[in-house]
Protein backbone atom coordinates (compact mmCIF):
# COMPACT_ATOMS: atom_id res chain seq x y z
CA UNK A 1 0.00 0.00 0.00
CA UNK A 2 2.79 2.38 0.86
CA UNK A 3 4.46 1.70 -2.46
CA UNK A 4 1.22 2.50 -4.30
CA UNK A 5 0.84 5.72 -2.34
CA UNK A 6 4.42 6.72 -3.20
CA UNK A 7 3.81 6.13 -6.87
CA UNK A 8 0.68 8.29 -6.77
CA UNK A 9 2.58 11.08 -5.02
CA UNK A 10 5.36 10.96 -7.60
CA UNK A 11 2.87 11.13 -10.48
CA UNK A 12 0.97 13.97 -8.81
CA UNK A 13 4.21 15.89 -8.24
CA UNK A 14 5.20 15.51 -11.90
CA UNK A 15 1.80 16.72 -13.08
CA UNK A 16 1.90 19.75 -10.80
CA UNK A 17 5.42 20.62 -11.93
CA UNK A 18 4.41 20.35 -15.63
CA UNK A 19 1.38 22.54 -15.05
CA UNK A 20 3.41 25.22 -13.29
CA UNK A 21 6.04 25.21 -16.06
CA UNK A 22 3.40 25.49 -18.79
CA UNK A 23 1.73 28.36 -16.95
CA UNK A 24 5.01 30.25 -16.68
CA UNK A 25 5.86 29.81 -20.35
CA UNK A 26 2.37 30.82 -21.44
CA UNK A 27 2.51 33.96 -19.31
CA UNK A 28 5.89 35.00 -20.66
CA UNK A 29 4.79 34.38 -24.23
CA UNK A 30 1.62 36.37 -23.77
CA UNK A 31 3.53 39.22 -22.18
CA UNK A 32 6.01 39.31 -25.07
CA UNK A 33 3.22 39.13 -27.59
CA UNK A 34 1.42 42.10 -26.06
CA UNK A 35 4.60 44.15 -26.04
CA UNK A 36 5.43 43.25 -29.63
CA UNK A 37 1.96 44.11 -30.85
CA UNK A 38 2.02 47.28 -28.84
CA UNK A 39 5.36 48.11 -30.45
CA UNK A 40 3.89 47.65 -33.89
CA UNK A 41 1.09 50.05 -33.16
CA UNK A 42 3.48 52.60 -31.70
CA UNK A 43 6.17 52.27 -34.38
CA UNK A 44 3.72 52.25 -37.32
CA UNK A 45 2.13 55.54 -36.24
CA UNK A 46 -1.35 54.16 -36.63
CA UNK A 47 -0.58 52.31 -39.85
CA UNK A 48 -2.43 49.11 -38.91
CA UNK A 49 -5.43 51.09 -37.75
CA UNK A 50 -5.43 53.06 -41.01
CA UNK A 51 -5.21 49.88 -43.07
CA UNK A 52 -8.14 48.37 -41.18
CA UNK A 53 -10.10 51.55 -41.64
CA UNK A 54 -9.25 51.71 -45.35
CA UNK A 55 -10.14 48.07 -45.82
CA UNK A 56 -13.55 48.76 -44.33
CA UNK A 57 -14.13 51.86 -46.48
CA UNK A 58 -12.65 50.54 -49.73
CA UNK A 59 -13.39 47.36 -51.59
CA UNK A 60 -10.63 45.41 -53.33
CA UNK A 61 -11.47 45.12 -57.03
CA UNK A 62 -8.48 43.04 -58.14
CA UNK A 63 -4.79 42.41 -57.45
CA UNK A 64 -1.97 43.52 -59.73
CA UNK A 65 1.79 43.07 -60.03
CA UNK A 66 3.71 46.05 -58.58
CA UNK A 67 6.07 46.19 -61.56
CA UNK A 68 3.47 45.45 -64.26
CA UNK A 69 -0.03 46.97 -63.80
CA UNK A 70 -1.39 44.89 -66.70
CA UNK A 71 -0.62 41.64 -64.80
CA UNK A 72 -3.94 41.15 -62.99
CA UNK A 73 -5.16 38.46 -60.60
CA UNK A 74 -8.43 37.72 -58.79
CA UNK A 75 -6.78 36.65 -55.52
CA UNK A 76 -3.70 37.71 -53.51
CA UNK A 77 -0.41 35.97 -54.16
CA UNK A 78 2.83 36.59 -55.99
CA UNK A 79 3.56 37.95 -59.46
CA UNK A 80 5.62 36.28 -62.17
CA UNK A 81 8.64 38.11 -60.76
CA UNK A 82 8.05 36.63 -57.31
CA UNK A 83 6.80 39.87 -55.76
CA UNK A 84 3.73 40.22 -53.54
CA UNK A 85 0.66 41.40 -55.43
CA UNK A 86 -0.75 44.84 -54.66
CA UNK A 87 -4.50 45.32 -54.02
CA UNK A 88 -6.41 47.83 -56.15
CA UNK A 89 -9.29 49.38 -54.20
CA UNK A 90 -12.54 50.75 -55.47
CA UNK A 91 -12.48 54.50 -55.16
CA UNK A 92 -14.81 55.59 -52.39
CA UNK A 93 -15.16 59.03 -53.93
CA UNK A 94 -16.39 57.45 -57.13
CA UNK A 95 -18.99 55.43 -55.26
CA UNK A 96 -20.18 58.60 -53.51
CA UNK A 97 -20.40 60.48 -56.80
CA UNK A 98 -22.41 57.67 -58.34
CA UNK A 99 -24.84 57.57 -55.49
CA UNK A 100 -25.16 61.35 -55.25
CA UNK A 101 -27.32 63.62 -57.37
CA UNK A 102 -26.49 64.18 -61.03
CA UNK A 103 -24.18 67.11 -61.65
CA UNK A 104 -25.15 69.77 -64.22
CA UNK A 105 -22.20 70.79 -66.41
CA UNK A 106 -23.89 73.52 -68.45
CA UNK A 107 -27.20 74.63 -69.95
CA UNK A 108 -28.09 74.60 -73.64
CA UNK A 109 -30.81 75.91 -75.90
CA UNK A 110 -33.34 73.18 -76.83
CA UNK A 111 -33.35 74.17 -80.52
CA UNK A 112 -29.62 74.88 -80.82
CA UNK A 113 -27.22 72.58 -78.91
CA UNK A 114 -24.28 74.89 -79.68
CA UNK A 115 -25.93 77.75 -77.73
CA UNK A 116 -24.36 77.14 -74.30
CA UNK A 117 -24.88 78.99 -71.00
CA UNK A 118 -23.37 78.73 -67.52
CA UNK A 119 -26.65 79.30 -65.68
CA UNK A 120 -30.33 78.45 -66.25
CA UNK A 121 -32.48 80.92 -68.11
CA UNK A 122 -33.91 81.39 -71.58
CA UNK A 123 -32.38 81.00 -75.03
CA UNK A 124 -32.30 83.61 -77.78
CA UNK A 125 -35.60 82.22 -79.03
CA UNK A 126 -37.21 82.72 -75.60
CA UNK A 127 -37.28 79.03 -74.69
CA UNK A 128 -36.22 77.56 -71.33
CA UNK A 129 -32.68 76.21 -71.29
CA UNK A 130 -32.13 72.48 -70.93
CA UNK A 131 -29.56 71.13 -68.41
CA UNK A 132 -26.75 68.87 -69.63
CA UNK A 133 -25.59 66.40 -66.98
CA UNK A 134 -22.07 65.12 -66.49
CA UNK A 135 -23.00 61.47 -66.92
CA UNK A 136 -24.32 62.29 -70.40
CA UNK A 137 -20.90 63.56 -71.46
CA UNK A 138 -18.64 60.91 -69.95
CA UNK A 139 -16.69 59.13 -72.70
CA UNK A 140 -14.99 56.47 -70.54
CA UNK A 141 -14.05 55.52 -66.98
CA UNK A 142 -12.89 58.06 -64.40
CA UNK A 143 -9.35 57.60 -63.14
CA UNK A 144 -7.45 58.86 -60.12
CA UNK A 145 -3.69 59.49 -60.11
CA UNK A 146 -1.32 60.15 -57.26
CA UNK A 147 0.06 63.73 -57.32
CA UNK A 148 3.62 62.41 -57.59
CA UNK A 149 2.70 60.24 -60.57
CA UNK A 150 0.80 63.17 -62.09
CA UNK A 151 3.93 65.30 -61.89
CA UNK A 152 6.11 62.56 -63.37
CA UNK A 153 3.68 62.15 -66.27
CA UNK A 154 4.06 65.84 -67.11
CA UNK A 155 0.34 66.55 -67.14
CA UNK A 156 -0.57 70.12 -68.09
CA UNK A 157 -4.01 71.67 -67.80
CA UNK A 158 -5.66 74.73 -69.33
CA UNK A 159 -9.05 76.31 -68.72
CA UNK A 160 -11.79 76.45 -71.31
CA UNK A 161 -11.85 80.01 -72.63
CA UNK A 162 -14.94 82.01 -73.51
CA UNK A 163 -14.94 84.99 -75.87
CA UNK A 164 -15.07 86.09 -79.51
CA UNK A 165 -14.01 83.42 -81.97
CA UNK A 166 -11.94 84.70 -84.90
CA UNK A 167 -11.31 82.31 -87.74
CA UNK A 168 -8.63 82.83 -90.38
CA UNK A 169 -7.61 80.25 -92.96
CA UNK A 170 -3.84 80.14 -93.28
CA UNK A 171 -2.48 78.13 -96.16
CA UNK A 172 0.13 78.15 -98.90
CA UNK A 173 -0.07 78.94 -102.59
CA UNK A 174 2.07 79.34 -105.66
CA UNK A 175 2.19 82.12 -108.23
CA UNK A 176 1.16 81.15 -111.73
CA UNK A 177 0.47 82.83 -115.06
CA UNK A 178 -2.93 84.31 -115.83
CA UNK A 179 -4.20 81.98 -118.54
CA UNK A 180 -6.61 84.60 -119.85
CA UNK A 181 -3.62 86.85 -120.66
CA UNK A 182 -1.54 84.21 -122.39
CA UNK A 183 -1.37 83.54 -126.14
CA UNK A 184 0.50 81.42 -128.65
CA UNK A 185 2.05 82.66 -131.90
CA UNK A 186 1.78 79.90 -134.51
CA UNK A 187 2.76 79.82 -138.16
CA UNK A 188 -0.15 79.76 -140.65
CA UNK A 189 1.95 78.66 -143.62
CA UNK A 190 5.20 76.79 -143.99
CA UNK A 191 8.42 78.76 -144.42
CA UNK A 192 12.00 79.45 -143.30
CA UNK A 193 12.87 81.81 -140.45
CA UNK A 194 15.20 84.33 -142.09
CA UNK A 195 15.67 86.53 -138.99
CA UNK A 196 14.66 86.14 -135.35
CA UNK A 197 14.09 89.33 -133.34
CA UNK A 198 12.71 87.74 -130.13
CA UNK A 199 15.64 85.40 -129.74
CA UNK A 200 15.42 84.26 -126.08
CA UNK A 201 12.90 83.20 -123.44
CA UNK A 202 11.90 86.04 -121.13
CA UNK A 203 12.14 88.62 -123.93
CA UNK A 204 9.59 91.41 -123.39
CA UNK A 205 7.59 92.53 -126.42
CA UNK A 206 4.93 95.15 -126.95
CA UNK A 207 2.02 94.70 -129.26
CA UNK A 208 3.27 95.30 -132.84
CA UNK A 209 6.97 94.61 -132.13
CA UNK A 210 8.67 92.37 -134.75
CA UNK A 211 9.11 88.72 -133.80
CA UNK A 212 10.72 87.17 -136.90
CA UNK A 213 11.10 87.42 -140.70
CA UNK A 214 9.85 84.45 -142.72
CA UNK A 215 10.41 83.38 -146.31
CA UNK A 216 7.49 81.41 -147.75
CA UNK A 217 6.55 80.67 -151.39
CA UNK A 218 2.88 80.96 -150.42
CA UNK A 219 3.47 84.46 -149.08
CA UNK A 220 5.31 85.46 -152.28
CA UNK A 221 2.32 84.37 -154.36
CA UNK A 222 -0.06 86.28 -152.08
CA UNK A 223 2.09 89.42 -152.37
CA UNK A 224 2.11 89.25 -156.16
CA UNK A 225 -1.65 88.77 -156.18
CA UNK A 226 -2.10 91.79 -153.93
CA UNK A 227 0.24 94.01 -156.00
CA UNK A 228 -1.64 93.10 -159.18
CA UNK A 229 -5.01 93.93 -157.59
CA UNK A 230 -3.59 97.15 -156.13
CA UNK A 231 -2.30 98.34 -159.54
CA UNK A 232 -5.58 97.47 -161.27
CA UNK A 233 -7.50 99.45 -158.66
CA UNK A 234 -5.18 102.43 -159.12
CA UNK A 235 -5.86 102.41 -162.87
CA UNK A 236 -9.61 101.85 -162.56
CA UNK A 237 -11.32 102.40 -159.22
CA UNK A 238 -14.36 100.32 -159.98
CA UNK A 239 -16.33 98.44 -157.39
CA UNK A 240 -15.13 95.12 -158.83
CA UNK A 241 -11.44 96.06 -158.57
CA UNK A 242 -12.08 97.34 -155.04
CA UNK A 243 -13.55 93.97 -154.02
CA UNK A 244 -10.61 92.07 -155.55
CA UNK A 245 -8.13 94.33 -153.72
CA UNK A 246 -9.94 93.84 -150.40
CA UNK A 247 -9.94 90.07 -150.91
CA UNK A 248 -6.19 90.00 -151.60
CA UNK A 249 -5.51 92.16 -148.56
CA UNK A 250 -7.54 89.79 -146.33
CA UNK A 251 -5.49 86.86 -147.61
CA UNK A 252 -2.26 88.50 -146.40
CA UNK A 253 -3.95 89.30 -143.09
CA UNK A 254 -4.85 85.65 -142.66
CA UNK A 255 -1.12 84.88 -142.74
CA UNK A 256 -0.58 87.34 -139.83
CA UNK A 257 0.99 89.97 -142.10
CA UNK A 258 0.52 93.33 -140.38
CA UNK A 259 -0.99 96.37 -142.09
CA UNK A 260 2.38 98.07 -141.73
CA UNK A 261 4.00 95.43 -143.95
CA UNK A 262 1.21 95.65 -146.53
CA UNK A 263 1.59 99.44 -146.73
CA UNK A 264 5.33 98.98 -147.32
CA UNK A 265 4.56 96.66 -150.27
CA UNK A 266 2.19 99.28 -151.73
CA UNK A 267 4.80 102.05 -151.48
CA UNK A 268 7.67 100.03 -152.91
CA UNK A 269 5.58 98.32 -155.59
CA UNK A 270 7.82 95.26 -155.17
CA UNK A 271 7.38 91.84 -153.62
CA UNK A 272 9.47 91.24 -150.46
CA UNK A 273 11.34 87.95 -150.15
CA UNK A 274 10.80 87.74 -146.37
CA UNK A 275 7.89 89.26 -144.54
CA UNK A 276 7.99 90.37 -140.88
CA UNK A 277 5.57 88.78 -138.37
CA UNK A 278 4.78 91.06 -135.43
CA UNK A 279 3.56 90.34 -131.87
CA UNK A 280 -0.23 90.35 -131.53
CA UNK A 281 -0.10 91.46 -127.85
CA UNK A 282 2.14 92.76 -125.08
CA UNK A 283 3.89 90.39 -122.72
CA UNK A 284 6.88 88.24 -121.91
CA UNK A 285 7.95 85.29 -124.04
CA UNK A 286 7.61 82.35 -121.68
CA UNK A 287 8.24 79.71 -124.34
CA UNK A 288 10.31 79.82 -127.54
CA UNK A 289 10.16 76.82 -129.85
CA UNK A 290 12.06 78.11 -132.92
CA UNK A 291 15.59 79.15 -133.84
CA UNK A 292 16.88 81.29 -136.68
CA UNK A 293 17.16 79.44 -140.04
CA UNK A 294 14.79 76.67 -139.02
CA UNK A 295 11.86 75.61 -141.19
CA UNK A 296 8.52 76.30 -139.53
CA UNK A 297 5.78 73.87 -140.42
CA UNK A 298 2.21 75.10 -140.88
CA UNK A 299 0.46 75.19 -137.50
CA UNK A 300 3.69 75.01 -135.47
CA UNK A 301 3.65 76.91 -132.13
CA UNK A 302 6.62 79.26 -132.24
CA UNK A 303 6.13 81.47 -129.16
CA UNK A 304 4.06 81.62 -125.97
CA UNK A 305 3.58 85.19 -124.75
CA UNK A 306 2.14 85.99 -121.30
CA UNK A 307 1.07 89.31 -119.85
CA UNK A 308 2.44 89.33 -116.26
CA UNK A 309 0.94 92.67 -115.23
CA UNK A 310 -1.71 90.62 -113.48
CA UNK A 311 -1.08 87.11 -112.19
CA UNK A 312 -2.87 84.27 -110.47
CA UNK A 313 -2.10 82.59 -107.17
CA UNK A 314 -3.46 79.09 -106.67
CA UNK A 315 -3.96 78.30 -102.97
CA UNK A 316 -4.97 75.03 -101.33
CA UNK A 317 -7.65 74.71 -98.65
CA UNK A 318 -9.07 71.70 -96.84
CA UNK A 319 -12.32 70.10 -97.84
CA UNK A 320 -14.15 71.20 -94.67
CA UNK A 321 -13.19 74.86 -95.28
CA UNK A 322 -15.12 75.20 -98.55
CA UNK A 323 -18.23 76.64 -96.93
CA UNK A 324 -16.13 79.40 -95.30
CA UNK A 325 -14.99 81.04 -98.54
CA UNK A 326 -16.67 82.58 -101.58
CA UNK A 327 -15.76 84.32 -104.83
CA UNK A 328 -14.88 87.98 -104.30
CA UNK A 329 -13.53 87.43 -100.78
CA UNK A 330 -10.42 89.47 -99.91
CA UNK A 331 -7.12 87.65 -99.38
CA UNK A 332 -3.76 88.71 -97.94
CA UNK A 333 -0.48 87.29 -99.22
CA UNK A 334 3.15 87.51 -98.07
CA UNK A 335 6.31 86.28 -99.77
CA UNK A 336 9.45 84.90 -98.18
CA UNK A 337 11.75 87.54 -99.69
CA UNK A 338 9.47 90.44 -98.66
CA UNK A 339 7.83 89.21 -95.42
CA UNK A 340 6.90 92.72 -94.28
CA UNK A 341 4.96 93.57 -97.43
CA UNK A 342 1.34 92.45 -97.70
CA UNK A 343 -0.24 91.92 -101.11
CA UNK A 344 -4.02 92.11 -101.33
CA UNK A 345 -6.13 90.26 -103.85
CA UNK A 346 -9.54 88.66 -104.32
CA UNK A 347 -10.75 85.13 -104.88
CA UNK A 348 -11.79 84.84 -108.52
CA UNK A 349 -12.52 81.14 -108.85
CA UNK A 350 -13.04 78.01 -106.71
CA UNK A 351 -12.30 74.71 -108.43
CA UNK A 352 -15.40 72.47 -108.60
CA UNK A 353 -13.46 69.28 -107.78
CA UNK A 354 -10.89 67.98 -105.28
CA UNK A 355 -7.29 67.12 -106.03
CA UNK A 356 -7.07 63.33 -106.09
CA UNK A 357 -3.70 62.97 -104.34
CA UNK A 358 -3.79 65.80 -101.80
CA UNK A 359 -7.58 65.73 -101.16
CA UNK A 360 -7.81 69.51 -101.05
CA UNK A 361 -9.52 72.24 -103.05
CA UNK A 362 -7.69 74.81 -105.18
CA UNK A 363 -8.84 78.42 -105.13
CA UNK A 364 -7.65 81.05 -107.59
CA UNK A 365 -6.74 84.56 -106.42
CA UNK A 366 -6.06 87.59 -108.67
CA UNK A 367 -3.20 89.98 -107.86
CA UNK A 368 -1.95 93.07 -109.68
CA UNK A 369 1.74 92.84 -110.62
CA UNK A 370 2.70 96.21 -112.05
CA UNK A 371 6.29 96.16 -110.73
CA UNK A 372 6.90 92.51 -111.67
CA UNK A 373 7.53 91.62 -108.02
CA UNK A 374 5.38 88.51 -108.30
CA UNK A 375 7.05 85.91 -110.46
CA UNK A 376 5.53 82.64 -111.64
CA UNK A 377 6.27 79.54 -109.51
CA UNK A 378 6.95 81.57 -106.36
CA UNK A 379 5.60 80.14 -103.11
CA UNK A 380 3.39 82.40 -101.00
CA UNK A 381 1.71 82.39 -97.60
CA UNK A 382 -2.03 83.03 -97.84
CA UNK A 383 -4.37 84.35 -95.13
CA UNK A 384 -8.12 84.40 -95.69
CA UNK A 385 -10.31 86.15 -93.15
CA UNK A 386 -13.53 84.17 -93.17
CA UNK A 387 -15.45 86.96 -91.46
CA UNK A 388 -16.52 84.69 -88.60
CA UNK A 389 -16.66 86.69 -85.36
CA UNK A 390 -18.98 85.16 -82.78
CA UNK A 391 -19.06 84.37 -79.08
CA UNK A 392 -18.23 80.86 -77.93
CA UNK A 393 -15.86 78.63 -75.99
CA UNK A 394 -12.63 77.08 -77.23
CA UNK A 395 -9.73 74.89 -76.12
CA UNK A 396 -6.27 74.12 -77.52
CA UNK A 397 -6.60 71.68 -80.40
CA UNK A 398 -3.85 69.50 -78.89
CA UNK A 399 -6.20 68.57 -76.03
CA UNK A 400 -8.53 66.63 -78.34
CA UNK A 401 -8.06 62.86 -78.64
CA UNK A 402 -9.51 61.25 -81.77
CA UNK A 403 -10.83 57.85 -80.68
CA UNK A 404 -12.47 56.31 -83.71
CA UNK A 405 -15.48 58.45 -84.55
CA UNK A 406 -15.42 60.11 -81.12
CA UNK A 407 -13.53 63.17 -79.94
CA UNK A 408 -12.54 63.01 -76.27
CA UNK A 409 -10.86 65.36 -73.81
CA UNK A 410 -9.90 64.75 -70.18
CA UNK A 411 -11.30 67.13 -67.58
CA UNK A 412 -9.35 67.64 -64.35
CA UNK A 413 -11.69 67.57 -61.34
CA UNK A 414 -9.12 68.07 -58.60
CA UNK A 415 -7.37 65.73 -56.15
CA UNK A 416 -5.86 63.77 -59.01
CA UNK A 417 -9.21 62.80 -60.53
CA UNK A 418 -9.74 62.99 -64.31
CA UNK A 419 -12.94 62.40 -66.28
CA UNK A 420 -13.04 61.66 -70.03
CA UNK A 421 -15.62 63.76 -71.89
CA UNK A 422 -16.96 63.24 -75.37
CA UNK A 423 -17.11 66.58 -77.22
CA UNK A 424 -18.23 68.05 -80.51
CA UNK A 425 -15.89 70.51 -82.19
CA UNK A 426 -16.58 73.34 -84.60
CA UNK A 427 -14.20 75.45 -86.64
CA UNK A 428 -10.47 75.65 -86.03
CA UNK A 429 -9.35 79.06 -84.80
CA UNK A 430 -6.21 81.13 -84.69
CA UNK A 431 -3.52 80.09 -82.25
CA UNK A 432 -4.12 76.34 -82.75
CA UNK A 433 -7.45 76.41 -80.93
CA UNK A 434 -10.74 74.74 -81.78
CA UNK A 435 -14.34 75.76 -81.11
CA UNK A 436 -16.34 73.56 -78.72
CA UNK A 437 -19.98 72.99 -79.63
CA UNK A 438 -20.88 70.62 -76.79
CA UNK A 439 -19.33 68.55 -74.02
CA UNK A 440 -17.50 71.28 -72.06
CA UNK A 441 -18.38 74.36 -70.06
CA UNK A 442 -16.58 77.60 -69.36
CA UNK A 443 -13.79 77.28 -66.75
CA UNK A 444 -13.49 73.50 -67.12
CA UNK A 445 -9.86 72.41 -66.87
CA UNK A 446 -8.78 70.18 -69.75
CA UNK A 447 -5.54 68.22 -70.04
CA UNK A 448 -3.37 69.48 -72.91
CA UNK A 449 -0.25 67.36 -72.29
CA UNK A 450 -0.06 63.72 -71.26
CA UNK A 451 -3.70 63.04 -72.07
CA UNK A 452 -2.81 59.97 -74.14
CA UNK A 453 -1.44 58.27 -71.00
CA UNK A 454 -4.70 59.05 -69.23
CA UNK A 455 -6.64 57.64 -72.16
CA UNK A 456 -4.69 54.38 -72.01
CA UNK A 457 -5.25 54.10 -68.26
CA UNK A 458 -8.97 54.83 -68.64
CA UNK A 459 -9.40 52.21 -71.35
CA UNK A 460 -7.46 49.65 -69.29
CA UNK A 461 -9.61 50.35 -66.25
CA UNK A 462 -12.78 50.12 -68.32
CA UNK A 463 -11.71 46.77 -69.78
CA UNK A 464 -10.89 45.40 -66.31
CA UNK A 465 -14.23 46.58 -64.96
CA UNK A 466 -16.08 44.85 -67.79
CA UNK A 467 -14.11 41.67 -67.15
CA UNK A 468 -14.91 41.74 -63.43
CA UNK A 469 -18.58 42.50 -64.09
CA UNK A 470 -18.74 39.54 -66.44
CA UNK A 471 -17.21 37.26 -63.80
CA UNK A 472 -19.48 38.47 -61.02
CA UNK A 473 -22.64 38.21 -63.12
CA UNK A 474 -24.83 35.23 -62.11
CA UNK A 475 -24.71 32.45 -64.62
CA UNK A 476 -28.06 31.47 -66.05
CA UNK A 477 -28.66 27.75 -65.58
CA UNK A 478 -29.15 25.72 -68.69
CA UNK A 479 -32.61 24.44 -69.24
CA UNK A 480 -32.93 20.75 -68.54
CA UNK A 481 -33.54 18.89 -71.74
CA UNK A 482 -36.57 16.77 -72.03
CA UNK A 483 -35.98 13.10 -71.47
CA UNK A 484 -36.50 11.00 -74.50
CA UNK A 485 -37.36 7.37 -74.92
CA UNK A 486 -33.71 6.35 -74.64
CA UNK A 487 -33.40 8.05 -71.24
CA UNK A 488 -36.51 6.26 -70.04
CA UNK A 489 -35.04 2.98 -71.24
CA UNK A 490 -31.80 3.42 -69.27
CA UNK A 491 -33.77 4.58 -66.24
CA UNK A 492 -35.82 1.38 -66.34
CA UNK A 493 -32.63 -0.64 -66.64
CA UNK A 494 -31.40 0.94 -63.42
Amino acid sequence: MEQKMNKKLIILTVLITFAITATVFFGVGKFMGINSSHGRITDGAGQDQTQKKDSKEKKIIYWQAPMNPTEIYDEPGQSKMGMDLVPVYEDAAEEDSKSSERKIVYWKAPMNPTEIYDEPGQSKMGMDLVPVYEDELVGGVDIRIDPVVEQNMGLKMEKVEKGPLHHTITTYGHVTIDETRTGIVSQKTGGWIEKLYADYTGFFVNKGDPLYDIYSPSLLASQEEYLSAFKNYQRSKTSLNKEILASARKRLGYFDIANKEISAIEKSGKVKKALTVRSPFTGVITKKNIIEGEFAKPGASLFTISDLSRIWVEAHIFEYEQNLISVGQEVEMTLSYTPQKIYKGKISYIFPYLQQKTRDVIIRIDFENKNDELKPDMYARIKINTGINKEGISIPSEAVIFSGEKKIVFVARGNGKFTPREIQTGIYLEGDRVEILSGLAFDDQVVISGQFLLDSESKLKEAIQKMLDAKSAPKTPRKQEKQGKDDDFFKDME
